[in-house]
């Protein structure tokens, strides 16, 4: 079996194999008791041994993104040099009204309104 995984899907196939035969579920390599003393009993390795010779009945499901029938469309709409002007003249606009509503502070009242602060704390 020749399945090339990514290693995110391999390290997910080595876990759950792992932790079966880390359960006692039976090999499905027959390994020699030397080579099973040599891998020091490790779950993992063995895991890795049944993965490498291909006897693992796991497989990995892996999504495609579905294809459009239609072609894209790209979008019609162009904008010209004099509608982007008149839109930031129009925004300059509103945003000197919203100044104008707001009341935009003066240097000169801060600067009573600092005094008052000190005379208070003294």
């Amino acid at each position: 079996m020749n399945v090339t995984f990514s290693k995110y899907e391999r390290a997910r196939i080595l876990g759950a194999r792992g932790l079966q035969i880390a359960m006692n579920a039976p090999l499905l390599v027959k390994i020699k008791q030397e080579d099973l003393e040599a891998m020091k009993f490790d779950a993992l390795k063995i895991a890795e041994t049944e993965l490498e010779s291909g006897v693992l009945p796991i497989s990995v499901h892996k999504p495609f993104p579905e294809r459009k029938q239609n072609a894209l469309k790209r979008a019609k709409e162009k904008v010209t040099d004099k509608e982007v002007e008149e839109a930031e003249l129009k925004e300059e606009e509103e945003i000197a009204k919203e100044g104008e509503i707001m009341e935009l502070a003066n240097p000169d009242d801060e600067d009573e309104s600092e005094e008052s602060f000190g005379s208070e704390n003294e």
